[in-house]
């Protein structure tokens, strides 16, 4: 009499040609599913980074080249416009929304990295329902009402061989990187937005100032025309040209007095302050610590500008997001697990005879999708090639910056001596003229023609002098205004196509 098998050998034996079949069925469907998968060919990114000496970058750092303070603005020695500086860093609107963003990336980051973790959820419903008698439940559960419960965990593991869930972080990374490189881009806006203002506010009330001297010099001149035409010297032509000065000058001085109120208004706007927190504000214009001029735009100027380093991070989270694009053509391969109880009726849920378990592999595999997943690479190879050329457009942008700076600063120095020598011609034939006119051996057309010389180059004096002070600012600005960055030293990585 043979031996009768055991239950357990029976089961093995049952479940062992059934495990091969499934891993057998299972590396068939990859084989297969490779070879008629939706294909990658003809889309990639087309655009180039631009190359540093193309655009007029050195090639080697200028020993020259300037080191800018992060608190550059403190150079100025001016403690109203250090409180102004650090109200507006503090208080701006503009800066709260950058920091949100960065906030909004960084939740980012974690969304996708959760997803590349172990994901495990739990379940638990109950159904109270009839089951049909001519169903696949057959009587005496057939025909009468029953609670049917299931309570179980579930499990599952994705294998990210194909590298798109890393991808796909380092893509959220790079945006993360990026919005705070636009954050510090947005400080050293904001300071230097603040500086110049100031300076702005300080040359219309120097401006102001050469007015409101004027309006007394022609005021002196008109009383002694006055006494001149009394004396019969002079007549009535002249006492009218020196009562028309007058106006002309308190017109300027009034207009100045708008200029004036609407910058204090700018400035507490900035500030993030009331329109009239400033109104007694009153800045002169002081000799600022001048930033060495390089003799050509500094080789590490990619490094030194946070809206350069902003572009270059867009260009990163780009790059992977194409990679994580064309990672989604391979298969996705994951394992799922579950284990719980289920049953007929709540008293039966937590016995023995109701647990139920399980786990397998998985692998899926677009075959055919309509192009979606094609046009979803050709969407992200274009954001690829716009970040590039986003970037490029940057660097072209600074470089042309600081050149411009540069050239001004340079050519303001030689305006100035220029103007400081017309300006001691100019004060020296006025004096002349006055002592001439007084003495009677000049007219008054003479004295108005030189005073207005002298006008003329007293204002120049002054923009020159806060024109000098404002490009100086820009010059801190277009250098980068003390940001350091580290993705300068690191190569961009762009998409190739495979």
């Amino acid at each position: 009499m043979s031996a009768i098998p055991s239950l357990q050998t029976l089961r093995s034996h049952r479940e062992l040609p059934a495990l091969t079949a499934l891993v057998v069925a299972l590396a068939s469907t990859l084989v297969l599913t490779l070879a008629g998968c939706a294909s990658t060919n003809g889309i990639a990114p087309g655009a180039k980074l631009v190359e540093p000496a193309t655009v007029g970058l050195a090639e080697k750092a200028d020993a020259a080249s300037p080191a800018i303070e992060a608190n550059w603005w403190q150079s100025f020695g001016d403690s109203s416009l250090n409180g102004l500086v650090d109200k507006a860093l503090t208080g701006s609107p503009n800066l709260r929304v950058a920091q949100a963003r960065i906030t909004r990336a960084q939740a980012a980051i974690d969304n996708v990295a959760a997803a590349d973790g172990l994901q495990v959820t739990g379940q638990f419903d109950a159904t109270r329902q009839r089951f049909t008698e001519t169903g696949l439940v057959p009587p005496p559960i057939g025909g009468t009402m029953q609670t049917t419960a299931t309570l179980q965990a579930a499990a599952s593991w994705e294998f990210d061989f194909f590298g798109r869930n890393r991808a796909a972080l380092d893509a959220a990374l790079g945006s993360q990187r990026a919005q705070e490189a636009e954050l510090q881009a947005a400080r050293v806006l904001l300071a230097a937005n603040v500086s110049r203002n100031y300076v702005q506010l300080a040359r219309l009330l120097e401006q102001r100032d050469v007015a409101t001297r004027s309006l007394q010099q022609r005021d002196d001149i008109l009383a002694l025309i006055r006494q001149r035409v009394q004396a019969g010297l002079d007549t009535t032509v002249e006492l009218r040209q020196g009562e028309g000065a007058l106006p002309e000058t308190r017109q300027q001085v009034e207009a100045l007095n708008e200029q004036i109120a609407l910058t204090r208004h700018a400035l507490a706007a900035l500030t993030a302050q009331a329109p009239n927190a400033l109104d007694t504000l009153s800045p002169r214009l002081q000799p600022v610590q001048a930033v060495p001029l390089p003799a050509n735009v500094p080789a590490d100027l990619l490094g030194r500008r946070a809206d350069i380093s902003a572009a270059r991070w867009r260009v990163e989270a780009a790059t992977s997001d194409v990679k994580s694009a064309r990672a989604q053509f391979y298969p996705n391969v994951s394992l799922t697990g579950f284990a719980g109880f289920s049953s007929i009726g709540l008293d039966n849920l937590l016995k023995s005879d109701s647990q139920q378990y399980g786990i397998g592999p998985a692998i899926r595999l677009p075959i055919f999708d309509g192009g979606r997943l094609r046009a979803n690479l050709r969407g992200k190879s274009a954001d690829l090639d716009a970040a590039i050329e986003s970037y490029n457009a940057a660097v072209l942008d600074a470089v042309r910056d600081v050149a411009d700076q540069i050239s001004s600063l340079q050519s303001i120095e030689r305006q100035q001596k220029e103007q400081a020598s017309a300006q001691a011609s100019a004060e020296a034939a006025y004096d002349i003229a006055t002592q001439r006119y007084k003495a009677g051996l000049g007219t008054y057309l003479v004295v108005l023609n030189a005073e207005s010389t002298v006008l003329t180059q007293r204002r120049l004096g002054t923009d020159l002098k806060a024109r000098a002070l404002d490009t100086q600012v820009a010059l801190i600005r277009s250098l980068g205004g003390g940001y350091t960055a580290g993705i300068a030293a690191a190569p961009l990585r762009t998409a190739q196509a495979s």
